[in-house]
């Protein structure tokens, strides 16, 4: 099977690929929110995290601690959570895809506060040909 989006794919195929893509677009949420607390306060501190992403605890350090065995983050004993380089390229790429959704959706007449909410699903699923369309949309009506 070399197209990954296969007719042929079985139940079990996609309902695996489509628990990936979630799991993937739920770390972009951390590295996201991880970014803007550092952005805003210097740094980001579990409890900050949780609080933000409406989670306990122990969910956010577990998200974490896969974020660190990704490369995504790096974390300092009463300290907080930090970005690497990796991190924060990542933060900047989902802040982009957010940006750029929500402006095409405004554009083509969505309320900005309902074009928030769906950008927070549509940033993960969009793909790259799908965006570079949006931003061409939207630098030809300026």
């Amino acid at each position: 099977m070399t197209d990954s989006h296969s007719d042929d794919q079985s139940p079990a195929d996609r309902f695996a690929r489509a628990r990936e893509a979630q799991a993937v677009a739920l770390l972009e949420d951390y590295v996201e929110m991880i970014g803007d607390l550092i952005e805003e306060f210097g740094e980001a501190r579990v409890a900050d995290i949780a609080e933000r992403m409406g989670v306990a605890q122990p969910t956010a350090t577990k998200a974490i601690g896969r974020l660190k065995r990704e490369g995504l983050a790096t974390s300092r004993p009463y300290r907080g959570v930090f970005l690497t380089d990796k991190g924060a390229d990542l933060a900047d790429r989902v802040r982009g895809r957010h940006r750029t959704v929500v402006e095409f959706l405004v554009a083509v007449g969505v309320p900005h506060s309902v074009a928030e909410l769906d950008a927070e699903g549509i940033e993960h699923h969009v793909s790259d040909e799908t965006l570079a369309v949006f931003e061409r949309f939207l630098r030809g009506r300026g």
